[in-house]
């Protein structure tokens, strides 16, 4: 036999041996397989929870926590996080309780002369024509705070103009509160009775102003 053809024979072989062995380690696809997992993706009947890359430009978390996605409401503290980006909407509410709490007190004690840089002008207004009240009334409170017991978001507004930022919170206090005549005695309330403060405030403050002070300026329950 020709030495060439032989050798033609002998490759041959080695092609065909080489094509059986692929097909016994890799398998072959037929149309009732399934089709391969993407990588990153969760195979069927895994518990396995599936996993999200964090994209940028996603919801801001400390707005969506507070107010729904895409709410009036949330494209003014978006407005608001623009002008004084250092500003926190979780960070606001906690204060606000401290607010709530120094402002309220400072009323019910008749004690407001140091309030004034926290209300605006007709608020403290308000305030002390209600103590004057009950001054002339013969009337004093005794109260103490015991503490809040609901923050919750209500409304945000953005005065583009101004650059003045608003919000109103609901608070939900506990406390104890006795109103007595001029004689000392018990008129209203008991200093053991824990009774519930409801309230809905506006603070307003001009964002990217260098004064972090926010400031009451509407009352209602």
């Amino acid at each position: 036999m020709n030495s060439s053809i032989l050798q033609l024979l002998v490759l041959a072989g080695i092609a065909v041996f080489l094509i059986l062995r692929l097909k016994s380690v890799l398998g072959t696809r037929d149309g009732f397989e399934k089709p391969p997992v993407p990588r990153g993706a969760p195979e069927a009947g895994s518990s396995r929870e599936p996993q999200f890359e964090v994209i940028d430009g996603g919801p801001d978390r400390d707005i969506v926590d507070h107010v729904p996605a895409e709410s009036p409401q949330a494209e003014a503290l978006a407005r608001m996080k623009e002008v004084e980006p250092s500003f926190s909407v979780t960070e606001f509410l906690s204060g606000a309780k401290g607010a709530y709490e120094m402002i309220l007190m400072g009323y019910e004690r008749g004690d407001i002369a140091s309030l004034k840089p926290f209300v605006s002008e007709d608020v403290f207004e308000s305030f002390e024509s209600g103590i004057a009240l009950r001054e002339e009334q013969g009337l004093s409170i005794e109260a103490e705070f015991v503490g809040v017991r609901e923050t919750s978001f209500v409304d945000a507004h953005f005065d583009e103009a101004t650059s003045e930022g608003e919000v109103t919170v609901r608070f939900v206090g506990e406390m104890t509160s006795t109103v007595k005549n001029a004689e000392g005695e018990v008129v209203e309330g008991s200093p053991t009775e824990i009774k519930r403060q409801k309230d809905i405030w506006t603070f307003a403050r001009a964002m990217g102003n260098d004064d972090p002070n926010w400031q009451l300026v509407a009352t209602g329950e």
